[in-house]
Parts: structure tokens; sequence; C-alpha cells
């Protein structure tokens, strides 16, 4: 696996990189002229706001996966002991249920009164 920067984009011209700028972030010198993706969001943010930045560009879901994914890692672990497919299949459906249901019986139940 490449770990060089801008592998991605080399293999994935059409991929959109989704990264919160800082709060401190200032737009490029050619932001102007010919904007990046990240003059882009900036421009986005200070029109609209950061929460609106974040639901229209996909941000808040893939914020939720990777908290799924690490709640996943941290409970159940981050290996799989199967060897064959199948079998690896098997333990991931059992993980994830086992997971399910302890996230259901921590949930709150709540009831909307008015």
């Amino acid at each position: 696996m490449s770990r060089k920067p801008g592998a991605v984009a080399e293999r994935h011209p059409e991929a959109a990189v989704i990264v919160p700028p800082r709060s401190t972030a200032v737009p490029s010198e050619t932001a102007e002229s010919s904007p990046t993706q990240r003059d882009r969001h900036l421009q986005f943010i200070t029109e609209h706001g950061r929460t609106a930045w974040q639901k229209t560009s996909g941000y808040t879901i893939r914020a939720r996966v990777e908290v799924t994914i690490g709640r996943f890692k941290q409970v159940i672990g981050d290996g799989l002991r199967s060897r064959t497919d199948q079998r690896r299949a098997t333990e991931v459906d059992v993980a994830v249920h086992a997971l399910n249901r302890m996230l259901e019986l921590g949930r709150p139940i709540s009831v909307r009164i008015a």
C-alpha cells in the first residue's frame, strides 16, 4: 500500500478530500484566480457556516462511520480470527449483532410529550 502524499489523487482523481479546515484557516494566495478545493470549502464556511458545510460535504456521515469503526475495534478487536472468507463474514455478522445489542441496551427510551 502506498503512503506517499497524493497517492489517492493519482489513482482516483475524482475523489473528494473532506478535511475540516482549522477555525483559523485563511484562503491561499490564488483563491481569487484559481481556488483549490480547500479554498472553496473555506468560502462555503464563511458564507454558510461550519455546520452547513459539514452537512453538505458529507463530513457528518464520515465522522459517524469513523466513530462506529473505532467503537467496533475497541470492543471487538481489530483483527479477525477466522481464515476463510465465509467464516470471516460470519464472524463479522456475529460481532456486529453483539455490538448493536450492547448499544441498544444502553440507549435511553424517550417519548415525546408535546
